[in-house]
């Protein structure tokens, strides 16, 4: 009895410190979510508002529900939002399909293919990391102009199908790998590709996801590559589509706001449909190489 009563009193005390702690904890996530949605809360409001709503001094919290802004939007003249939309899926799609293939290939050679100047490659693509965008920017302007490729998609696809840093993050992470996979493909008769391709790929899906969903979210938000190649509205991405509604002259606030909705809802589908892989793969890029 002297013993049990402390015992039920103790366990009373660590129940209650777990209540509470476990309180602080959901209040804490909670008002972090609030305002994480926040955002996401003033672009809904402001894209079904007026101008004066959006600038007005009597701001309210819930907007007047301007429906007549998305047919707007997708209907204006002098900007084809939808075929920009439409060009920024087929730039961000290609050059995540082309960078995860190429980069992969690269990262795979200077992890597994026994080569006496690899070390050297290797530090040749980090040195790439150290050049700055500004520097490139011209050379490669000049480069695409002469190919011909302004205003088409190889110009604003293909000088980006190469990412040092994203070489480098394979590198690190095939290192890693199993090798007693890859030895027994090869046992079977499977060279290098073979292995790549069958073995190392299928067991890599968490890690080529992650890369995925940096990529596209990279690809979708570039700007200023596609406002440079991108001279003519009709290959406008939706980033140059944007910042059309915002001149010297005039700011339309309403197709700002309603063409940001409409923009994020390809980033905020990645994010959600591969949210799971992408922390498993960013986890696994911190492997020992």
């Amino acid at each position: 009895m002297t013993t049990t009563a402390p015992r039920a009193a103790e366990g009373r005390r660590k129940k209650r410190g777990s209540v509470i702690g476990n309180t602080g904890l959901y209040v804490s996530v909670g008002v972090a979510a609030l305002l994480f949605l926040i955002p996401f809360y003033l672009i809904l409001r402001n894209a079904l508002s007026t101008d004066p709503e959006i600038t007005g001094e009597n701001w309210k919290l819930l907007p007047s529900f301007q429906w007549g802004n998305v047919s707007e939007l997708f209907h204006d003249t002098l900007v084809d939002f939808g075929l920009s939309m439409w060009n920024s899926m087929v730039v961000a799609v290609l050059m995540t399909a082309g960078i995860l293939l190429i980069c992969s290939l690269a990262g795979y050679g200077l992890a597994r293919i026994p080569y006496r100047h690899a070390n050297k490659v290797f530090y040749a693509v980090l040195a790439t990391l150290m050049v700055p965008t500004s520097v490139t920017f011209v050379p490669s302007f000049v480069l695409v102009s002469s190919l011909g490729w302004v205003d088409t998609y190889r110009g604003l696809i293909i000088p980006g199908l190469f990412s040092g840093f994203t070489c480098f993050l394979f590198r690190q992470y095939f290192l890693g790998f199993p090798k007693e996979l890859e030895e027994a493909a090869r046992v079977d008769g499977l060279g290098y590709w073979g292995a790549y391709w069958r073995i190392v790929v299928p067991n890599s899906l968490n890690f080529f996801a992650a890369i995925a969903t940096i990529t596209f979210i990279s690809g979708w938000n570039a700007f200023l590559w596609p406002l440079v190649i991108g001279q003519d509205p009709s290959s406008w991405t939706v980033q140059v589509a944007l910042s059309s509604y915002m001149t010297n002259q005039t700011v339309n606030y309403h197709l700002i706001f309603m063409a940001t909705a409409f923009s994020i809802l390809p980033l905020v589908f990645v994010f959600l449909f591969l949210q799971r892989w992408l922390v498993q793969g960013i986890a696994q890029t911190g492997i020992k190489g």
